[in-house]
């Protein structure tokens, strides 16, 4: 598959899999219909819609392919529908908000890398494509976010993936089998985070010095 051929289809899977984390975020705001497509369609675009903006893409992904809103909408009907099956709401969202992860910041990427932009800001992208969007949901929904959840590994996920993605093209990696390698970084630092506890130092508070010499 060639490079041009892959991103469009990360795109369309980052989008539907975004969508359903938004939904599920409105079932547990008890929203109507129209709140659940409001919030799949947010959170889906979010992300790519930011990227598009900052590389001056014109037009933005889902105005030149509207049936991104249509899979959005779609998403959001099934979890109406649906949401009352799951015991843990919350946990299908961080799992599903991985598996999105893993596929927006590839497509991030992707795009960025053809608009002909410096690797420092195809990362940027990569990052921006992968966190925007669940970051607005949860803004909107009032929900702790994701991104600021103490400790865990989430942008660092999201920057590890397309530091790989980037390195391994840089060293004459085919764009498709980097992308994929960039894909799995992100979702085994995600996964490695939620169930064996990975975490960086966070930074610690100390009370000042009071030996006069606090400065």
């Amino acid at each position: 598959m060639t490079p041009a051929a892959l991103v469009p289809w990360l795109d369309y899977a980052s989008v539907l899999v975004f969508a359903l984390t938004g939904a599920l975020v409105a079932s547990r705001a008890q929203l109507d219909l129209v709140g659940f497509i409001f919030f799949a369609t947010l959170t889906g675009i979010g992300g790519g819609t930011v990227r598009d903006v900052i590389l001056n893409r014109d037009p933005v992904f889902w105005v030149q392919r509207p049936e991104l809103i249509l899979l959005t909408a779609g998403a959001a009907v099934v979890v109406f529908f649906t949401a009352h099956l799951f015991e843990s709401r919350y946990r299908l969202i961080v799992w599903l908000d991985a598996f999105a992860l893993a596929v927006a910041v590839p497509a991030g990427v992707g795009i960025a890398l053809e608009a002909g932009v410096s690797p420092i800001v195809v990362v940027a992208m990569g990052v921006v494509t992968g966190t925007f969007g669940g970051l607005i949901r949860d803004v909107v929904g009032n929900e702790l976010p994701l991104v600021l959840k103490q400790g865990e590994l989430y942008v660092t996920a999201t920057f590890g993936g397309a530091v790989i993605g980037v390195a391994l093209i840089g060293l004459g990696m085919p764009r498709p089998v980097a992308l994929i390698f960039c894909a799995l970084v992100v979702i085994a630092l995600r996964a490695g985070s939620l169930l064996l506890g990975w975490r960086l130092p966070t930074y610690r508070a100390r009370p000042p010095r009071t030996d006069g010499n606090n400065r």
